[in-house]
């Protein structure tokens, strides 16, 4: 029987294929017909080569996954746009598309264009990936844009968005590009992940985010880890995440770490809200490096039982935390009791990751050890066989 593979990948190999004649090695013997799944990250692809993988992904009839983040490196700003437009031309119209990853491309805001045509188009992918591309606020102004197009195009269809999950962190979006992506949020309204980590957004920015995701009921998991909540004392933006909180009632996780929670150690009212019960189903809540203190710990640790009883992993490092802070105590202690955990100190995650790292060393040991054990040994008989062929390849017949 053959087994046909389902997964094409070259991930992490360093390879460096400027041209057809270096990647059709690679593709030839791969039947495009087959393929759900591409990965070439950790490699870098020319404009020649990037046309050849065009055409091999023009044919593709059941692809799902289109991981090309890392594909990039060392070229020049006049090289990627021609070679993103022939993938993305590619993949236009592939419906069977689910997720399509370009992160850590370095496109800024300059090579953005060729995506928009996949973006408007292609209204079946449900993931999109865009981590690290240096975008800025006229790159992400352009891609927001894309994606309310597609909102609308859908909508004159009678039809549903399909997308499910933006991941946009690390690009200096920063309020120039906010509102757009707010906008575009709100027009799909299917949104259950969204992930902007490290993206320079003020409190402008940030509160016309909060009105546009809460057009979107069923978020599960929202990252917003170091942008900015609080500006010049102001509070809107606190306000307006703590008025959207209750739109999100199946929020399983949330990151609102190094955010500027709080000013002078008040207890934030995002934080009230919460711990009032706003998101019932919450499990991960991480609030590290947000000047919290003793009243924010004292409101949790009266609820964590009552209102935060689906809460497992609460973290919040890098605020002012006592070694013998009893209202910490006790949230431990309750978490503890259900399987979860607290992080109040840096410690305890660096013990975490190096259990993790020793639990991984262990399965991998027993991996070894049990395919040493699946592995048939010689018998006698076997051993004597090689020694004849061993004997017989020294004879020669003259």
């Amino acid at each position: 029987m053959t087994i046909v593979s389902r997964i094409f990948s070259l991930h992490g190999k360093g390879l460096k294929l400027d041209t057809r004649t270096d990647i059709e090695p690679h593709l030839k013997d791969v039947d495009p017909t087959k393929i759900e799944e591409i990965h070439l990250g950790g490699n870098t692809l020319g404009v020649e080569a990037s046309e050849a993988l065009a055409e091999f992904l023009a044919k593709t009839e059941v692809l799902k996954i289109a991981d090309f983040a890392d594909i990039f490196t060392g070229r020049l700003i006049s090289e990627i746009p021609l070679a993103l437009t022939a993938i993305c031309n590619a993949l236009k119209d592939k419906t069977s598309l689910v997720e399509l990853n370009l992160s850590d491309n370095a496109f800024g805001g300059r090579s953005v264009d060729p995506i928009v045509p996949f973006l408007t188009h292609n209204r079946s992918f449900q993931v999109l990936k865009l981590n690290n591309n240096g975008l800025g606020p006229a790159g992400g102004v352009v891609l927001a844009n894309a994606l309310l197009e597609s909102a609308r195009l859908s909508k004159a269809e009678g039809k549903k968005s399909n997308l499910r999950v933006v991941i946009c962190g690390r690009n200096r979006l920063e309020d120039g590009s906010a509102s757009a992506w707010a906008e575009a949020f709100a027009a799909h309204g299917t949104l259950e992940e969204i992930r902007m980590p490290q993206n320079g957004i003020r409190m402008d920015g940030i509160t016309a985010l909060a009105r546009g995701l809460a057009k979107c009921p069923n978020l599960r998991h929202l990252d917003l880890q170091d942008n900015t909540f609080i500006s010049d004392g102001k509070l809107t933006g606190i306000a307006a995440w703590t008025e959207a909180l209750s739109s999100w009632t199946e929020l399983h996780t949330l990151n609102l770490s190094d955010c500027v929670l709080s000013v002078d150690g008040e207890v934030p009212t995002v934080v009230a809200a919460i711990a009032n019960g706003s998101n019932p189903r919450i499990h991960t809540l991480q609030l590290q490096n947000n000047n919290l203190d003793a009243a924010s710990f004292e409101l949790l640790a009266t609820s964590v039982s009552t209102s935060l009883a689906s809460l497992m992993r609460l973290e919040l490092q890098w605020n002012e935390v006592d070694d013998d802070d009893e209202y910490l105590e006790n949230i431990a202690l309750t978490l503890k009791t259900r399987g979860g955990k607290l992080y109040a100190r840096d410690e305890e995650e660096e013990e975490e990751e190096e259990e993790e790292e020793e639990k991984e060393e262990e399965k991998e040991e027993k991996e070894e050890a049990t395919e040493a054990k699946e592995k048939p040994e010689k018998t006698p008989s076997d051993n004597t066989a090689d020694d004849l062929a061993n004997l017989l390849s020294k004879v020669s017949i003259e």
